[in-house]
C-alpha cells in the first residue's frame, strides 16, 4: 500500500469505527518481524502495548530503509504499518528528517487516539527517526 492509497481509505471511510478496523487490518497484513529482532534494543518504550520497530539499510545510506515491526496489539501494529507505510522508500536521511506529525494530523489521528496510544505512536516515530539518523550517520 502507498502513502496516497492510505490518504484515499481514510477519505472513504468517514467513521472511525471503521477506520480503527482498517488499521487493525493492515496490522494483521504487515510482514512478520523476525523473533530475532524482537529485541530490548527495539522495542518501543512509552506504549502500553510491547511493540517493536527495527530499521537498516543494508544497501548503505542512500538506499531505502527496511523498516519491520510487531506488537502484541492489532491497532498499536496498525499504527506501525501506517509508519512503515508513510516512510517506505525513504533513504535515512529522509526519514531522520520526515515530518510524520502532519500526516497523522491531516488524517485525524491524535484526535481519535487514547493519550497512551498517542504517545506509544510518538515514541515509535522518535525510534524511527533516531535509527534513521544513526544510519545516515554510519
Amino acid at each position: 500500500m502507498s502513502l496516497s492509497q492510505l490518504n484515499e481509505a481514510f477519505e472513504f471511510l468517514e467513521d472511525w469505527e471503521d477506520r480503527y478496523r482498517f488499521i487493525m487490518d493492515l496490522g494483521r497484513k504487515l510482514p512478520p518481524m523476525p523473533e530475532s529482532e524482537q529485541v530490548e534494543e527495539n522495542l518501543v518504550h512509552g506504549c502500553q502495548s510491547t511493540v517493536w520497530v527495527s530499521a537498516e539499510s543494508p544497501d548503505g545510506p542512500e538506499a531505502p530503509v527496511r523498516l519491520r515491526a510487531h506488537s502484541d496489539s492489532d491497532l498499536v501494529k496498525g499504527l506501525a504499518a501506517m509508519v512503515i507505510i508513510m516512510l517506505s522508500g525513504r533513504t535515512a536521511a529522509e526519514i531522520a528528517t520526515c515530518d510524520l506529525e502532519a500526516q497523522f494530523s491531516a488524517l485525524g489521528l491524535h484526535e481519535h487516539l487514547s493519550p497512551t496510544r498517542s504517545n506509544g505512536l510518538h515514541g515509535m516515530v522518535r525510534q524511527v527517526r533516531s535509527r534513521a539518523a544513526a544510519l545516515a550517520a554510519a
